[in-house]
């Protein structure tokens, strides 16, 4: 199907990884809970554009690349590790003073007051949409197919689809918490805490991610 192989086995795929908690989502879930609908909504801005440049990096033979060069690849991974790492200890940073009862730390504000520009960090660095557009999404490219662009429009329009259904559920997902979060200094911390734990994770994630 214009030069799509298999297109419900892509979408079925796509669907389950993009559940999957990862980044992107927290980070938007985050944002919304905190800022509200409209700044969940830059997030999600950025993390669509970051999607955009890593499809387009795999449509034009970035997975090749890296696969036939390792130390390229290592350099890009814990790069985006140590950024993952380095928003995670900010967001813990964030919670304790929160949870002292102090103002809140000026990273966090800073992070959260330009929630475009994180996102898009946050998504070129995300391990599994790295792994996703450089392993599975080009899986499901005819190699064959004369207008090559066709099919990675389309599974990108998809995969786009996909993620800005799920994104839209958590942003007013977080922004029916924040009146709790408002009105609870500990459970808010907790959160916060929480997520720069997990954004810690990912970086370890990252750092020892492997080319397939």
């Amino acid at each position: 199907m214009m030069g799509v192989t298999d297109i419900w086995t892509y979408v079925l795929g796509t669907i389950f990884i993009v559940l999957l908690p990862g980044p992107n989502s927290l980070y938007v879930l985050s944002v919304a809970s905190r800022r509200g609908i409209r700044q969940g909504y830059q997030g999600a801005c950025g993390i669509f554009l970051g999607d955009s440049i890593l499809m387009l990096l795999s449509a034009t033979g970035a997975a090749s690349l890296l696969r036939a060069n390792p130390s390229l690849f290592m350099v890009a991974k814990f790069a985006g590790a140590a950024y993952l790492a380095w928003l995670g200890a900010g967001l813990l940073k964030s919670a304790w003073g929160s949870w002292r009862g102090a103002a809140v730390a000026a990273l966090e504000v800073k992070d959260t007051a330009r929630p475009f520009h994180s996102a898009l960090m946050i998504s070129l660095v995300n391990p599994k949409a790295i792994l996703f557009f450089i392993s599975f999404f080009i899986q499901f490219v005819d190699p064959g197919y004369p207008y090559p662009a066709l099919p990675f429009l389309l599974l990108g329009a998809i995969c786009q689809i996909i993620s800005a259904t799920y994104l839209s559920l958590l942003i007013f997902g977080g922004a029916r918490l924040a009146g709790q979060f408002r009105s609870r200094r500990s459970l808010a911390a907790a959160a916060t805490g929480g997520v720069g734990a997990l954004f810690i994770g990912f970086g370890a994630k990252l750092a020892s991610a492997t080319l397939s």
